[in-house]
């Protein structure tokens, strides 16, 4: 039975991570973490893509991305972001040759039941990962856009914008979900969805993302999804 590739939709967020190759270092200082944001902030645009959570740890990238009616857009995006960043750290160090994977990962998200979910997953990785105490204390993730008083250049989430009628009720409601202990059912379903290529969704968005592509996503263990 033959292997599907990763699959992409547009106008779908997708939750993306890049990698260090062979888990390298990406980030060392302060203006590496700046670097890559501020190119993120500005290419973003450049390609039609949504930007509605990030979380740069040292070797590697969370991202929460949703390409417009133009697909090719999301490949762009990370294509340019690895090469700007690659440019600048061999700059600095005086060297050559690749800095990141040559293949991201993804994973297409079902909006209305786990679009914050992955946000949450994204924001606390820090966390999980014993760098900070609170999602609050990691300055590399967009948490504190999210929260912080400062317009933010990130895009309308619209599950966060349902969370309440002021910005005030929002990040209240967004701090207090953050708080809540995370299922660990959640927590498995989006890592291995990211890991293993497939969808982060439930059996209803399975069966839409069929239609739409035309093609039997089975889930299986470790391993791609496969057409039947």
């Amino acid at each position: 039975m033959p292997r599907m590739g990763r699959v992409l939709l547009p106008n779908y967020p997708h939750h993306i991570v890049q990698r260090g190759h062979n888990r390298q270092v990406v980030f060392v200082e302060r203006d590496d973490y700046e670097r890559y944001l501020l190119d993120l902030r500005e290419l973003k645009d450049a390609f039609g893509v949504k930007v509605y959570a990030y979380c740069l740890m040292t070797n590697h990238v969370h991202l929460l991305l949703a390409p417009g009616d133009s697909l090719a857009g999301l490949s762009q995006l990370m294509k340019a972001l690895a090469a700007r960043m690659t440019r600048y750290r061999n700059r600095l160090e005086g060297r050559s040759g690749t800095l990141w994977e040559s293949r991201f990962k993804s994973s297409v998200v079902q909006s209305d039941t786990y679009l914050l979910a992955c946000s949450r997953y994204i924001e606390l990785n820090p966390v999980r990962a014993r760098l900070v105490a609170r999602a609050a204390d990691y300055p590399w993730s967009s948490y504190a856009q999210r929260l912080g008083s400062e317009p933010s250049w990130l895009d309308g989430d619209p599950c966060f914008d349902a969370l309440g009628d002021t910005d005030d009720e929002r990040r209240s409601r967004y701090c207090a979900y953050l708080g809540q202990s995370v299922d660990d059912g959640e927590l498995s379903l989006i890592r291995e969805a990211l890991q293993r290529g497939q969808l982060t969704g439930n059996s209803r968005f399975v069966a839409e993302v069929e239609s739409l592509i035309g093609l039997r996503i089975e889930r299986r263990g470790p391993g791609r999804p496969k057409i039947e």
